[in-house]
């Protein structure tokens, strides 16, 4: 059987070869043409088993091929609905790994990049810290000054009510005394006021500096790992997909496959069948005729026997009517054979 599908058909051998040949509507037309011209070549005598087998087995090739050409295209269908599956892990695989080159390429400017803004917050603290301590110093060069000038004021107005104060008594000294505990300590409420408040600016300052850092750390750490997250959740799609496309193809492939031997198998049986069906009536055929003959050759052997009864008995009666036994019989066959006018024999 391969070697008359040989002689039917010839299939490209290569994948492009095949592909290109059927989307091609003039190969598909000629190998029709070709497997036609092939196939109705076959001569037999239709009146003998042999050669009515000639055609049975020609048709049976023809199916054949029919079918393997028809697996042939399957399978090339098959094989190219994998490709999508193929090139999107391709794709994936050479995103992953350029993703990966790129973050390891870019990695010194990085650890560059990481470095200055470890050096920028240095500064940044260290410049808080001069300011901190710059507005001590303002704080403190104005308590100086303010307290520079009470005491100069102080003096003057010691000085002027010195004489006074000499005549005042003791009452007096306690009250001037008590007016400059009070003064003293209005002083100091005063730069440890001027001293807080200072503190706290730069405290808050600092405070506010790094929350905002922190707040853009986080806001930055939020992006890559929502974009890290987005990234695998496209991966696992995609390979999904591509997992999903793979079992659906090979599902088709599958039942494409089980469908065509189905096929086969049906033709192969009706082929069979028919066959069984022809040889049958050919039978019949054949016993009806037997039967035909066999029912003609008793009938004009029954006929035969009953024209020599009556052709007898006419004998008979010729002889008892005074004629010789051979005169009658040439008689009564001369009658049968017309060759007496007006005369006949009813049989």
């Amino acid at each position: 059987m391969e070697s008359t599908e040989l002689q039917l058909y010839s299939l490209p051998k290569t994948a492009g070869e095949l592909e290109a040949a059927f989307i091609s509507g003039d190969y598909t037309d000629r190998l029709i043409e070709e497997i036609r011209a092939k196939a109705k070549s076959v001569v037999g005598d239709i009146n003998t088993a042999k050669g009515r087998k000639a055609y049975i087995s020609m048709a049976a090739t023809v199916r054949s091929s029919k079918v393997a050409i028809d697996d042939a295209g399957k399978t090339l269908v098959a094989e190219m609905k994998k490709r999508p599956a193929l090139v999107d892990a391709s794709r994936r695989k050479i995103r992953e790994a350029l993703d990966e080159l790129a973050i390891e390429i870019r990695q010194p400017v990085t650890d560059w990049e990481a470095e200055q803004e470890r050096l920028k917050k240095e500064e940044e603290e260290r410049v808080a810290a001069e300011a901190y301590s710059a507005m001590r110093d303002e704080a403190d060069a104005m308590n100086a000054d303010y307290n520079r000038a009470k005491a100069e004021a102080l003096a003057k107005q010691i000085e002027s009510d010195h004489e006074l104060a000499l005549l005042m008594n003791d009452k007096h000294d306690r009250e001037r005394a008590e007016a400059a505990r009070l003064a003293e300590q209005q002083r100091i409420e005063h730069e440890q006021r001027i001293a807080r408040e200072a503190e706290e600016r730069v405290k808050r300052e600092v405070e506010e500096k790094a929350r905002r850092d922190r707040e853009e750390s986080e806001r930055r750490e939020s992006e890559l790992q929502a974009a890290a997250e987005k990234e695998r959740q496209e991966r696992i799609a995609a390979e999904q997909r591509a997992e999903q496309q793979r079992i659906e193809a090979q599902q088709l492939a599958e039942h494409q496959a089980r469908e065509a031997r189905e096929k086969a198998e049906r033709e192969k049986q009706e082929a069979i069948e028919a066959e069984r069906r022809k040889a049958a009536q050919a039978e019949q055929a054949r016993l009806a005729e037997e039967k035909r003959i066999k029912d003609e050759a008793g009938r004009r052997a029954k006929d035969l026997e009953h024209r020599r009864s009556i052709n007898q008995a006419a004998v008979s009666a010729l002889v008892a009517s005074g004629l010789t036994e051979d005169c009658a019989t040439a008689c009564i066959k001369a009658i049968a054979k017309g060759q007496v006018p007006a005369v006949t024999i009813n049989y």
